[in-house]
């Protein structure tokens, strides 16, 4: 069948902005759901013209960028216009102090580690407020420890936000500023509201729990001094960094003359060694935001009793203060997001990388089956709050549920699976749907006869005389249940086809059509503060032959066992039920 012209023009729509919302690379299946939804009338001939849509991809994506946006621009102008507030479905309280088209946040992670969720729930909601008021979102990474940082961590979390859908107005790096920030830094102490200390770390501790100030804050020509000799090489690492000239006696201990800077001796993965005094994140922060332009500040609640000292420092500066909001952070239960809990782990091959499934990260969520949609939608309805609670993560499997029910092709998977003889069986080919209501989803034909697998839960609960539906097949009767060597099996009779509702009804697998299949599901990471060794069950067992022709990345969904998502090598990853 041959494409209509309006169908065509809408594919080439679909595919270009899909390409122009994920860096000139469109995604073939994520066109083809669009068209569906916009033209349910295509759902009965969707398999003869996905051949067709496939090449209008691939030819979108042959595209440079630039390209793609200018077509886009000429064939659907109302996909590239701003929309208004009230069309992006936001459902984020209003902003004080906003002005529309003035807006300025920015996500500022630190290249530490891999994104999580935690990340996640910030850089939505950055951008959400960004694009709710038509103004920009800055990408902006807060790069100033050598010694954590790594051009592997810039990578992932840029890759992470993509697979998001998060798009930043401008990306920079807070080292990019490096020497601007340092000018900011040598002014605050000649305005006497900062000083270099020579004090041990030992000594400051020790002051700071007391509330007495130490020596070197006494005299501003002596910190001078001091100050030219940090930044000119003359201090080692650990012998004089520069403090806020604070309260010791505040009871916010934030304020008791908390570091600004420090000498750090280390590779930086931008700057490599020609910086050897960086600022701390309580100095940078304000400084990037005050000369960034943001207007709106947003972190998490753990940075509470700072937002003193970083207001402080920009009124002794006397620059513009942005607005602070915070939020609670987005964790689970059993599931931190702290890299004191997950790196450990991962330094010492307890779990391989990054992306394992049982970890918080956004590569974790991608390889478990999690779609970044359910994640936004998820975010933005648990809102802007600073309680302290760790939602259900049934919430959101309940958003990705919704969205991958409808895409995901029904098949038959069991575990530990029981043969089953059915005598005088005859062979069958069974033409089964790939889905209950969504014929766009094709069929499959599977080839029965006598024997068959089903799962050993559902065979140790069976006695003589039970019957059971095997599901889209008929009904049989148990009529021997063996146990040799440990290993259990069951033969029955035929029970003829009519489906009774007080009959348990089970999924099977032709011995004629399996697949060894081993599914990993993940399950809480710690219980309590102890890393659970138990998280991570592997369950063995055969489904269809047709899971064989699957690539990595397919979403599937085993009857009455839960979605999964083929991983490779012949495992799939429990998504959830």
């Amino acid at each position: 069948m041959s494409i209509e012209q309006d169908v065509s023009d809408l594919v080439k729509i679909l595919a270009l902005k899909n390409a122009v919302e994920h860096d000139g690379k469109a995604q073939a299946e994520s066109v083809i759901s669009k068209l569906l939804g916009s033209r349910p009338d295509k759902r009965g001939t969707i398999k003869t013209l996905i051949p067709e849509i496939r090449a209008i991809v691939q030819s979108i994506n042959l595209m440079p960028l630039s390209d793609q946006k200018s077509l886009l621009d000429k064939m659907a102008p109302e996909e590239t216009a701003k929309k208004p507030v009230e069309e992006t479905g936001v459902r984020l309280p209003p902003l004080e102090g906003a002005v529309m088209g003035q807006v300025v946040t920015r996500f500022p992670p630190e290249p530490n580690g891999y994104p999580h969720i935690g990340h996640a729930k910030a850089a939505i909601i950055d951008e959400e407020y960004a694009r709710m008021y038509q103004g920009k979102l800055i990408l902006r990474f807060d790069d100033t420890n050598p010694l954590k940082e790594k051009l592997e961590y810039y990578d992932a979390i840029k890759e992470g936000l993509d697979w998001l859908g998060v798009k930043p107005d401008i990306v920079k790096n807070t080292s990019d500023d490096i020497s601007l920030i340092q000018q900011y830094g040598r002014k605050l102490v000649e305005l006497d509201g900062a000083y270099v200390c020579t004090c041990s770390q030992e000594t400051m501790h020790d002051l700071r729990a007391k509330g007495v100030a130490c020596e070197c804050r006494r005299d501003p020509s002596e910190a001078l001094t001091r100050l030219e000799k940090l930044f000119n090489g003359s201090y080692e690492q650990n012998q004089a960094i520069i403090r806020f000239k604070g309260d010791m006696a505040d009871l916010n201990t934030a304020m008791r003359d908390p570091a600004l800077f420090r000498i750090i001796e280390g590779q930086h993965p931008k700057l490599g060694s020609k910086i050897r005094v960086w600022p701390t994140y309580d100095f940078a922060a304000p400084i990037e935001d005050s000369l960034d332009g943001v207007t709106h500040a947003m972190r998490t609640k753990e940075y509470e009793l700072r937002n003193a000292l970083y207001f402080a420092i920009l009124d002794r500066l006397d620059l513009r203060k942005p607005t602070m909001i915070e939020f609670s952070r987005l964790e689970f239960e059993g599931v931190p997001v702290s890299k004191r809990k997950i790196r450990p782990l991962i330094d010492d091959g307890t779990i391989k990388d990054w992306d394992d499934p049982r970890l918080p990260t956004l590569s974790a969520f991608r390889r478990r089956g999690f779609v970044p949609e359910a994640i936004r939608k998820f975010v933005i309805s648990l809102g802007i709050t600073l309680a302290e609670t760790k939602p259900p993560f049934e919430a959101l499997e309940a958003y990705n549920r919704k969205i991958i029910d409808p895409l995901s092709m029904r098949l038959f998977f069991v575990k530990d699976p029981v043969e089953l003889y059915v005598q005088e069986a005859a062979d069958l080919d069974v033409v089964l749907k790939n889905h209950p209501t969504d014929t766009a989803l094709g069929s499959r034909t599977v080839k029965a006869s006598d024997r068959f697998y089903v799962s050993g839960d559902d065979a140790a609960g069976l006695k003589i005389n039970d019957e059971i539906r095997l599901i889209e097949l008929y009904n049989v009767k148990i009529t021997r249940i063996e146990c040799q060597e440990g290993k259990l099996s069951l033969t029955a009779t035929p029970a003829g086809s009519e489906i009774k509702q007080s009959m348990p009804k089970i999924q099977w697998v032709s011995k004629q059509d399996i697949f060894d299949l081993r599914v990993l599901i993940p399950k809480q990471l710690y219980v309590g503060e102890q890393y659970n060794t138990n998280s991570l069950e592997v369950v063995k067992g055969v489904a269809e032959s047709f899971v064989s022709g699957f690539k990595p990345g397919q979403v599937v969904q085993f009857v009455r066992f839960g979605f999964c998502r083929i991983d490779g090598n012949n495992t799939a990853i429990f998504t959830h039920r």
